[in-house]
């Protein structure tokens, strides 16, 4: 095996994006200029990178304020709208939500030749791991936002090696978002795997950057650690 411990992101990366998407889109009509703000306040979040402001409160806190200043409302209804909205208001879409091909097969032959998996979403990753039929797989689960920092910050992905009880370098991250994953945990010495469209695979990479393995078909990936 190349690798004693993978990690895996989970949004786009075990399941295709669009497809929860789609069922999205009378939700983001409606809900347009509200989730503009967030997308802004979630920026000015990764904008923090390695030096959170001190004595600001948690993660969930400073979200509410940027975008209370975005929006010009009150930061609690805000942290409560966006509890109910963004990280509850989801489930009932999410639903019959099919994981790429071979994600699963994948998974097990891993798990079977002895290689530690661990997961790190930006989001809270749990339910959504039920729902896919895959909670059963993971030695590690970690939300970065929980942590304090969005990816692409180093602070997760550090987080993610001390509960995976593995040094950086002996583990491999696997993301579908080049600056967010594979750059992300390339910053504290983690290997990375990409995963995207057979015609971005062909370039392994983004800007001269480049992932140390690029894969479109999780056989691929499969075949990578255990051949």
């Amino acid at each position: 095996m190349k690798f004693a411990a993978v990690a895996f992101d989970l949004d786009g990366t075990l399941y295709p994006n669009y497809r929860f998407y789609v069922r999205l889109i009378p939700f983001l009509l409606k809900e347009q200029h509200y989730l503009r703000a967030f997308g802004k306040a979630r920026n000015m979040l990764r904008a923090e990178e390695g030096k959170p402001p001190a004595g600001e409160g948690s993660f969930y806190e400073r979200q509410a304020r940027y975008m209370a200043k975005i929006l010009g409302q009150d930061a609690e209804m805000l942290m409560a709208r966006t509890e109910k909205i963004i990280y509850r208001g989801w489930e009932p879409l999410f639903k019959n939500i099919k994981l790429f091909p071979a994600v699963a097969e994948t998974l097990s032959a891993l798990k079977l030749a002895g290689v530690k998996l661990g997961l790190l979403s930006d989001f809270p990753p749990e339910i959504k791991l039920e729902a896919l039929g895959l909670s059963g797989y993971w030695d590690t689960v970690l939300c970065s936002e929980t942590l304090g920092a969005l990816k692409p910050d180093p602070l997760p992905f550090r987080e993610l090696a001390r509960a995976m009880g593995f040094p950086p370098e002996e583990i491999l991250y696997v993301g579908n978002s080049f600056a967010y994953d594979v750059l992300g945990a390339r910053k504290v010495g983690m290997k990375t795997a990409w995963v995207s469209s057979r015609r971005k695979c062909r370039n392994g990479g983004i800007g001269g950057e480049k992932a140390d393995f690029s894969f479109f078909d999780y056989r691929q990936l499969r075949d990578y650690m255990l051949i």
